[in-house]
């Protein structure tokens, strides 16, 4: 069954004094400050498209490469990931580093790497964002 997500912005002003509300329309579970000075400069509690896409990268590929785990039975104990989107004003998102730590029992250091890299390679949100460079650090905790 496909699912459709809705959040919706509310910006007032031109780019560069203006700002803006992002609402996310679907969980109801609130409603974030973005400014161009939050994206391109310091957060000062706003956040900003990169962060929320560092969101979404980083749940995605967290479900990805438990899935896979599993799948290959060796379901992981647990799965920490960070995603760092990097933007730079006037080129924009210029790359996104993934880092993982996951606790995995009966798997070597060889066989986590390749199914990270798997799935970080098949993840949905790494497929919409094939444009951009993505790299990856995986580290299997003991």
């Amino acid at each position: 069954m496909a699912t459709t997500r809705i959040a919706t912005t509310q910006w007032k002003g031109a780019l560069l004094d203006g700002s803006g509300t992002v609402s996310l329309d679907s969980s109801g579970i609130g409603t974030f400050d973005v400014s161009w000075p939050a994206r391109a400069e310091e957060a000062n509690g706003k956040t900003s498209p990169e962060e929320l896409i560092a969101a979404a990268h980083s749940s995605c590929f967290s479900m990805a490469l438990s899935h896979a785990l599993a799948q290959a039975g060796t379901p992981p104990q647990s799965v920490e990931t960070k995603a760092e989107v990097t933007f730079q004003p006037g080129e924009g998102i210029t790359g996104i580093v993934i880092s993982v730590r996951a606790q995995v029992p009966g798997i070597t250091a060889e066989q986590f790497q390749t199914t990270a890299e798997t799935a970080k390679a098949n993840c949905p949100v790494s497929k919409a964002l094939t444009g951009t460079t993505i790299s990856l650090n995986a580290e299997l905790l003991s």
